[in-house]
């Protein structure tokens, strides 16, 4: 990690003979292995501790003096689950959540593995890991929906090159599990090749019996984090699953799986992490790590597991404890000062030697990532009246925002406009260079969203909802001439749009701007019928078969339980 000569110029520091960059004086800290508050010194060179305990260094001419006197310090938060795309990209994402104290992301690949070769994806990570903060990854297995090019693009030997980067600490999340237990002889070797190279499998088990987390186990998987109950907690734990508890926006699981834990006195603490699991902007709003630990206090958690859960168990289970999440010579400098131990949200935030926050105020944004790479979205095709053709009677109905099963469509839809009398739309699945189309019904979606246009979807290919075909049409358009994002449309006008400029699929403005255009499409979509949590999750989970029970794929509208496709694409 360290040059030599910067270990040289450390040892300096420690000799007597160079200061260090910064000196925190006064420090009650948070020490993960005693598990206890002790209170001493913290000496910084660059971006390192190289000290801390009761001694102060000999030299101190030039260093910046930090009297921590009345503060609190804890390690960097982790956010051990993320997936820093939900319509933020993981620059922003960081640079909101770092302000709150997450410092240190493990995250998912999937969009920059489907939409970039290996080659420009690790130049993108190469520069995240200039960065002032830390960026770790987890090399996906399956795409998580059915694709034309399933076996080409997720071949073992591509994966691999991933499981081999440094900042790639784990293989999954598995949500094609059903594909390993059966064989698969692809998944398995992707799996083998993980373990060996030393690091984790991570699972995806929601409602898993005990019969498939004991056959899942022998098949390499280390953790998971879909349990939904107390039950389901203790279950990973006697089968030695590492568990993270999550809480999102679509799954706010945490609060009651905490207070189970805390009223059946399991002392399990130590076991545990807690994630965010990709939730949308505006869930944010209070926080990302420190609105699971502030849950984690409010459940009884006592304060010190609950920072702990929140940092040094996630390096710990991730062999990450030379850098991260211990206040101790070698790690990295990254602190988090607190008013007291019961407030999570920093006053101070010290990130790898970098003052990101002080005294409130956030200091200057990270630095830029040129994303460039990424192709622009821009569909050089144009739909016509012909694409609107909707004569199957086979459609899709939503039981929440991200289960779905099949049902009958009985109303006329050769029509140009649907009644608003019921909850049925048209929907389709159209690619993103205008080879092919899917074409169905979807009921329990809304009840008068005219027009709908979202580039934002699992693959990257365009998702159209709506009653009228002519408002879908619009909003297509505009989502075309914007770059890219989600539109909604009525009455020959634009109601809302949220635009994703990079790729189509991520935004480029600042989390807190993302929040408020976020909030203002689904209250604007709530107004017209759209009765379920998180409209995002939905646009994203249309195509996902990781979920039951029906999906539109680009294949076609397949039944996930079946594995087969119940309605074709249409070529254009």
């Amino acid at each position: 990690m360290w040059e030599q000569h910067t270990v040289k110029d450390q040892l300096q520091i420690i000799n007597g003979k160079k200061a260090p960059d910064l000196i925190i004086i006064n420090a009650e800290y948070l020490h993960s292995i005693y598990k206890k508050w002790v209170t001493g010194n913290i000496w910084v060179a660059g971006d390192r501790i190289v000290y801390a305990g009761e001694e102060m260094p000999a030299m101190t001419e030039g260093a910046e003096i930090v009297d921590a006197s009345g503060k609190k310090i804890v390690s960097g938060y982790i956010e051990p689950h993320v997936h820093p795309f939900q319509l933020y990209n993981p620059r922003t994402f960081a640079d909101y959540a770092a302000r709150l104290g997450t410092t240190t992301f493990i995250s998912d690949n999937m969009v920059l593995f489907m939409s970039l070769d290996n080659e420009t994806s690790f130049s993108i990570l190469d520069q995240f890991n200039k960065l002032p903060f830390a960026f770790y990854w987890w090399a996906r297995f399956d795409s998580q929906t059915v694709l034309q090019n399933e076996a080409q693009l997720y071949n073992p030997a591509s994966i691999k090159q991933w499981i081999d980067r440094p900042e790639v600490l784990l293989g999954g999340e598995l949500t094609g599990w059903p594909r390993l237990m059966a064989g698969d002889p692809n998944m398995f070797a992707s799996v083998q090749a993980t373990k060996a190279a030393g690091k984790k499998v991570e699972g995806h088990f929601p409602g898993a019996s005990e019969r498939t987390l004991t056959r899942m186990k022998l098949l390499g998987v280390d953790g998971d984090h879909e349990a939904m109950t107390v039950e389901e907690v203790e279950a990973r734990l006697l089968h030695g699953y590492a568990v993270t508890l999550r809480h999102s926006s679509i799954r706010p699981d945490l609060p009651h799986l905490l207070q189970g834990i805390v009223d059946k006195e399991l002392n399990v603490f130590d076991h545990l992490m807690m994630t965010t699991d990709g939730s949308t902007p505006s869930f944010h709003l209070d926080g990302v790590v420190d609105k699971c630990i502030r849950v984690a206090l409010e459940a009884g958690v006592p304060p010190i597991d609950a920072y702990l859960m929140g940092s040094y168990n996630v390096a710990r289970y991730y062999d990450m404890t030379d850098l991260h999440g211990i206040i101790a010579t070698g790690r990295y400098a990254t602190l988090n000062f607190l008013e007291d131990e019961t407030n999570p949200v920093p006053t101070d935030v010290l990130s790898k030697g970098h003052w990101l926050k002080r005294e409130g105020q956030a200091t200057e944004p990270f630095q830029a990532i040129d994303w460039s790479f990424v192709d622009k979205f821009a569909p050089d095709f144009n739909l016509d009246d012909k694409d609107f053709t909707f004569d199957h009677p086979l459609g899709i109905e939503m039981v929440n925002d991200v289960i779905t099963k099949p049902y009958t469509v009985t109303i006329d839809t050769t029509v140009e406009k649907l009644a608003d009398d019921h909850d049925e739309s048209f929907l389709m699945l159209v690619d993103r260079n205008g080879k092919w189309r899917v074409n169905t019904l979807i009921k329990g979606f809304a009840t008068t969203i005219q027009g709908f246009a979202s580039s934002y979807s699992n693959t990257g290919d365009i998702i159209l909802i709506g009653k009228d075909k002519k408002e879908m049409l619009n909003a297509f358009n505009e989502m075309k001439r914007i770059g890219g994002g989600m539109v909604l449309y009525e009455n020959g006008d634009i109601v809302a749009t949220l635009p994703l400029a990079i790729g189509g699929g991520l935004s480029v403005e600042p989390v807190e701007t993302l929040i408020t255009q976020e909030l203002a499409l689904k209250k604007a979509l709530t107004e017209r019928g759209h009765k379920h949590g998180d409209a995002v999750y939905t646009f994203l989970f249309l195509q996902s078969t990781h979920l039951p029970y029906i999906r539109i794929t680009q294949m076609g509208l397949f039944d996930v339980l079946k594995n087969e496709v119940l309605i074709p694409v249409t070529e254009r």
